[in-house]
């Protein structure tokens, strides 16, 4: 197994489930992350990696001198990146964050195998020529994204012409009942205060945006055979439920389980069979009630934003998400305000419209642009 984006969150949570693991269960043949060669390092000697990759080229000599003598092989830069996500193997985790993801779960796909999808990016961006690649190469594409595994295990092989509706839950973020004037006085620390979840702190901005619901539509929509108006939001705070799938007999279909993304990425990993985890089981008597509301399409427009790309088509996906990692990372960085971020990737998809994507090269051209477009907008007062 190779696992990219060893050192983030869905990256730590997948080597737990390794290092769980009975002796011999698991031989990984390769760990790729972005630039923290010291972690990397730790990683690859916990589970005993053959190769360790760092898409920074200037971290390289740091994990050289961090795996000196063990035996484990080392390589930089993007090229590198690409050929260990080529290397054949059994299972591939995808989880390198955002689109620059997208080239090495493509060479992954190309690869045969399972590739577990917890980049959504990839699906927003390039759905269609990822599954393209996948079908070419006999790949399995299995999603570790928790409402989209959720879908999958409630869905089980079942005919398309049976499913009525999908339903994805989400929290609602730490601003769920929160004005909207309110809203203009959100700090990076606030945002960061997940009441539910621990995650990076894309997916956590993501989440607090509901952007990340917005982005999850798009994915659903290219990973299930359900029309994009029958794919819905739902909130719910308890994070009990990830996905419920209702049937054309009336027939509805959840999975439940503990906000811990330890759970679907062991459902991937173990496919079609299950395995055995360590994780906190979801105790219903302690629970007490689950409730459930519709999302506020007013104070949170990422959802809004995003379904109007995905209804757009082409490259519009592309430049929403692309816009999306810059307003995220400005606001991270005190640049812009939180109703910024979606405010500011409506203007970069305003601006843009929407450019054909034909293939990976126009995709990754419209990702630039769109970076480029969305930092020239935010000079501007009005995402302050």
């Amino acid at each position: 197994m190779t696992v990219l984006g060893a050192t983030g969150s869905v990256g730590r949570a997948t080597l737990e489930l390794i290092a769980e693991a009975p002796p011999g269960s698991f031989e990984v043949v390769a760990l790729v992350a972005n630039g923290n060669a010291t972690a990397l390092a730790a990683a690859a000697r916990w589970v005993r990696a053959r190769r360790a990759v760092v898409a920074d080229a200037s971290a390289l000599p740091t994990l050289q001198a961090a795996l000196a003598g063990t035996g484990i092989a080392v390589d930089g830069g993007p090229a590198a990146v690409i050929a260990a996500a080529s290397i054949p193997v059994d299972w591939t985790m995808a989880a390198i964050v955002g689109a620059a993801g997208l080239p090495a779960t493509m060479a992954a796909a190309a690869g045969g195998g399972i590739v577990s999808i917890a980049n959504k990016e990839c699906l927003v961006c390039a759905g269609r020529m990822l599954h393209a690649v996948a079908e070419a190469a006999g790949t399995t594409l299995l999603p570790a994204d928790s409402e989209h595994n959720a879908i999958f295990q409630a869905l089980d092989g079942t005919a398309p012409d049976s499913i009525e509706r999908i339903v994805l839950t989400a929290s609602g973020g730490p601003f769920r009942d929160w004005p909207r004037e309110r809203m203009r006085a959100i700090r990076p620390e606030d945002a960061l205060n997940h009441p539910v979840w621990r995650m990076g702190a894309k997916v956590t901005i993501d989440s607090a945006t509901m952007m990340n619901k917005g982005l999850e539509v798009i994915e659903a929509a290219c990973l299930f055979p359900v029309p994009a108006d029958r794919i819905e939001v739902l909130v719910h705070p308890e994070a009990a439920i990830h996905g419920i799938v209702q049937y054309i007999d009336g027939s509805m279909l959840a999975q439940m389980g503990p906000p811990d993304m330890r759970v679907p990425i062991a459902h991937t990993l173990a496919w079609p069979r299950r395995m055995t985890t360590a994780t906190r089981r979801l105790d219903l008597a302690s629970l007490g009630r689950i409730t459930f509301e519709l999302p506020d399409y007013q104070r949170f427009p990422a959802l809004t934003i995003a379904r109007e790309a995905l209804a757009a088509g082409g490259a519009a996906p592309t430049i929403l998400n692309a816009a999306n990692e810059v307003a995220v990372r400005l606001f991270l960085e005190g640049r812009i305000g939180f109703l910024g971020i979606a405010a500011l990737v409506a203007a970069a998809l305003d601006r843009l419209g929407t450019p054909a994507a034909p293939d990976l090269d126009a995709v990754l051209e419209a990702d630039a642009t769109a970076r480029r477009t969305a930092l020239d907008l935010a000079a501007g007062p009005a995402f302050a």
